[in-house]
């Protein structure tokens, strides 16, 4: 016997970020062309590397700020869960963008230290310290959306880890006014590197194992097989599938064998709220079989 139910929790409608994404990207695009103009004024490498680490955020914001309207387009006939996969491919993305400038940040600081450059740490610290205030008010934006959306926690990070990084670049302007020690302008951009890999490697690896509808962070598959399995009347679990059909939004497919085939809407209704309420699957559906020898399920492993 088979019932499938799909319904209730999932219809709820997202917290909009639309204005906070619009301010990040007007506050950073701003703040790029000021701090590129006095990197090169300064023969700063620290200042043009941060540059070129907040251009990649900008990208990065505007990829995700895309992703998250993207997830709020409804479904189709040839798209069946609408567009919400999007926000996935946003987080990958955006941590592989990051990835990738790190590459070119480092080789020129490597360069830098074999070819030291005058460098003004005056201007250094004037401008980190804007960059510091700017990244930190903009991380701020996001702070209530980073814990429930991959998404939201992509564009959080890569924000509180710029504002961070100014402070460091703050300080070695610092050293450099007070001891003129050059070279710590290009370790101020090999730590730039390291703070981007460091704050960028988590969403990689999540944003990557929800591609591949691996199960979401913070969803035990154990405790929800369990629970399923202590469910009245039902003898057998199996065919379990949970994965993100989101950064927010989880799915779950199961079948289970209740050889008595006494099915109900309050019984669902009961198993969908509690798949809501303790694991955060808003998408359960469910096949119910009575477990005949004779037309025994092929998916059972």
């Amino acid at each position: 016997m088979a019932h499938t139910h799909d319904c209730g929790h999932d219809h709820h409608r997202p917290k909009s970020y639309n204005r906070a994404f619009a301010a990040g990207v007007a506050l950073n695009v701003v703040f790029v062309a000021v701090e590129a103009a006095c990197g090169f004024w300064s023969h700063s490498m620290a200042l043009l590397a941060d540059a070129g680490h907040n251009l990649s955020d900008v990208l990065g914001l505007l990829l995700a700020w895309a992703a998250a309207y993207f997830s709020t387009v409804g479904p189709d006939e040839r798209r069946t869960y609408g567009l919400r996969r999007s926000s996935i491919l946003a987080a990958l993305v955006n941590a592989l963008i990051l990835l990738l400038a790190t590459g070119g940040i480092a080789w020129e600081a490597v360069r830098r230290f074999a070819e030291p450059a005058p460098v003004s740490g005056a201007t250094m610290m004037i401008v980190a310290a804007l960059g510091a205030l700017i990244n930190g008010a903009t991380a701020m934006l996001f702070l209530s959306g980073r814990h429930d959306d991959l998404n939201l926690r992509g564009a959080f990070l890569h924000m509180a880890a710029d504002a961070a990084v100014s402070v460091g670049v703050v300080v070695s302007g610092a050293f450099i006014v007070w001891q003129g020690w050059l070279w710590i302008d290009p370790l101020a951009s090999l730590l730039i590197v390291a703070a981007i890999l460091i704050s960028t490697w988590g969403l990689l690896l999540e944003s990557w194992n929800l591609a591949l509808d691996a199960v979401p962070r913070g969803i035990d598959p154990i405790q929800v097989r369990d629970y399923l399995a202590q469910l009245p009347g039902i003898t057998g679990v199996h065919d379990l599938h949970i994965w993100g059909m989101s950064t927010t939004e989880t799915a779950l497919t199961v079948h289970l064998v209740k050889p008595d085939g006494l099915i109900d809407d309050a019984f669902l209704a009961d198993v969908e709220h509690a798949l809501h309420d303790r694991f955060g699957i808003m998408h359960p559906t469910i096949q119910f079989e009575q477990g005949d020898p004779a037309h025994a399920c092929a998916l059972v492993r």
